[in-house]
């Protein structure tokens, strides 16, 4: 990908977080089948994408969301926030159009959100990766993280996040 075809943005607007939630159901149907059941993938989208969590998550919990465009069109979003623990941010959101996977695009969208996190004046990020995904597990692997605990939540409905807590020491 040619760089100026590329802009990272912070999302500042009720429109744009419902930009990312309707990506993000476009996202979710088209890639994680076989990895969680449809059922639960809408379960979680209802939960995690309506209109007033993303306002909680912005207004309340401080959680800064970036919106990826190619050539002006969105592509992908993340989303980093504080974590209890001081210096440590939680990468909360990285998804990108499964058919621009493989182009340099999530590392560039990672890496935007690590100098982020440094800026913001935190010294480490974590996330969490569902056990059964293999290509987020291996790019993660790829740009530094490793696994520090094995993590099972329950969010309600009858389903579990069965994940890998992943971390990552960030150099200031």
């Amino acid at each position: 990908m040619e760089p100026a075809a590329v802009s990272i943005q912070a999302v500042n607007t009720e429109p744009q977080l419902s930009d990312l939630a309707a990506l993000a159901g476009q996202i979710w149907r088209a890639y994680y089948p076989g990895i969680i059941s449809r059922e639960q993938i809408e379960y979680m989208l209802a939960r995690m994408y309506a209109p007033a969590t993303l306002h909680a998550e912005v207004h309340q919990e401080n959680i800064r969301f970036y919106q990826l465009l190619l050539r002006g069109h969105l592509t992908g979003f993340a989303a980093i926030g504080p974590t209890t623990h001081a210096g440590i941010f939680k990468l909360h959101k990285l998804y990108l159009r499964p058919e621009m996977h493989g182009f340099g695009l999530g590392k560039q969208l990672l890496h935007h959100c690590e100098t982020e996190v440094v800026r913001l004046g935190a010294h480490s990020l974590r996330l969490g990766v569902n056990k059964r995904n293999l290509r987020a597990l291996a790019f993660y692997q790829r740009q530094g993280y490793g696994v520090i605990e094995s993590v099972v939540n329950d969010i309600g409905g009858g389903f579990v996040m069965d994940d890998y807590l992943m971390g990552k020491p960030l150099v200031r």
